[in-house]
């Protein structure tokens, strides 16, 4: 087998000559560089040197001492470097250049693409002109490496990165190793692909999986309609027009809540002693 046919792997070479911008390695028939900025060490004419080889940005055979996270059927937890639009996202993977994973294997909106510093679980592949390219892990991939969660993780908070997603929802693994689901009803907005994430978990199925919700607890969601309400009140020298009583049209254009949302915070506010209603106005208790 030529070297050539071994991108995108590691193999194990001899040093055949040494020059001032690297080693050249062989494998008796074939020689490759090893560029000094691809390894940390100083080596000795035939000396064995483990490496990975790699197309460089000129398309050449390389060599690097630097072993990546990912190989030709080994998958890896990859940091995007930087998206390129019509082109796809660039992973880095340790070596001098950065694998590029295309267009087409990302998905269709733009606004949910992964971004710099999200996380992919990838692997390489390698074309017929023996180029490089990252290719996404699918969900019986994810699934092969993931933990059955049981009925103790439910409510519980989990954080993760989005391995797939789509309208109907997200796909999640999470830190512990479990795989999830992201109904598109429980998340505030569609996050990219790679994106880390916090949720909790709302179900735990069957098989392990898990149903995993972005949206805020209903307790910190309604503490945070109180916290609006009584601002709203404060800057109104402590009293205002609102009440149980009005309208919900009215309310929806105060504070862009329902009239239901809206009753459960002044219930809130009621109970923590804060305000009293008279009429249809509301005022600071002091």
């Amino acid at each position: 087998m030529s070297l050539i046919e071994l991108t995108g792997q590691t193999t194990v070479l001899r040093v055949a000559r040494i020059a001032e911008y690297g080693y050249f390695l062989t494998d008796g028939y074939d020689d490759v560089l090893l560029h000094i900025s691809e390894t940390e060490q100083v080596y000795e004419i035939d000396e064995e040197v483990e490496v990975f080889l790699y197309p460089d940005s000129h398309g050449r055979l390389s060599a690097s001492a630097k072993k990546p996270p990912i190989s030709i059927g080994q998958y890896g937890w990859v940091k995007v470097k930087e998206a390129a639009p019509g082109i796809g996202v660039f992973l880095d993977v340790g070596t001098k250049k950065d694998i590029l994973l295309g267009e087409d294997d990302l998905p269709v909106h733009r606004n949910v693409w992964p971004d710099s510093g999200d996380m992919l679980y990838v692997t390489l592949k390698v074309d017929k002109n023996f180029l490089l390219y990252a290719k996404l892990a699918t969900d019986p991939v994810i699934q092969s490496i993931s933990t059955k969660a049981d009925r103790s993780v439910f409510n519980k908070n989990v954080q993760g990165h989005i391995y797939r997603t789509a309208k109907v929802g997200s796909w999640i693994y999470t830190i512990e190793g479990y795989k999830g689901f992201i109904h598109e009803s429980q998340r505030p907005k569609e996050p990219r692909l790679g994106e880390r994430v916090e949720g909790r978990v709302i179900d735990v199925k069957e098989d392990g999986t898990v149903n995993v919700s972005l949206l805020e607890r209903k307790e910190a969601v309604l503490d945070q309609d109180a916290e609006r309400i009584y601002d709203y009140l404060l800057s109104r020298n402590g009293a205002m027009p609102y009440s149980d009583k009005s309208m919900p049209e009215d309310i929806q254009e105060r504070f862009k809540l329902s009239k239901a949302a809206f009753k459960r915070a002044m219930g809130k506010l009621m109970k923590d002693g804060r305000v009293y209603q008279e009429g249809s106005w509301t005022y600071k208790k002091e």
